[in-house]
């Protein structure tokens, strides 16, 4: 891993792009970026280089934050699911 965020994972960019480091992941959204999993840092070498890899892409996410006018806050998503027809039934 090295210190910048991969060009792949531009903040907000795209609804596709995801952000893997370690077992953490950052999934991209056009509104929000989604963050799950977990992540170990451990004090090794593989350690640091997670950390250089979570703190460039939360720098890179405050940076695209920063760089707009926000609203205070976004709606919730209120679509609701599509029901499919079970293919096993």
């Amino acid at each position: 891993m090295s210190d910048t965020t991969p060009p792949m994972f531009r903040p907000f960019a795209d609804a596709a792009a995801v952000r893997t480091i370690g077992g953490l992941c950052l999934e991209n959204g056009r509104d929000r970026i989604v963050v799950h999993g977990s992540l170990d840092l451990t004090r090794d070498r593989a350690g640091l280089e997670r950390a250089r890899a979570l703190r460039a892409t939360v720098t890179a996410i405050v940076e695209a934050l920063e760089g707009q006018s926000l609203p205070e806050a976004i709606a919730e998503a209120t679509t609701a699911p599509e029901v499919v027809k079970n293919p096993f039934a």
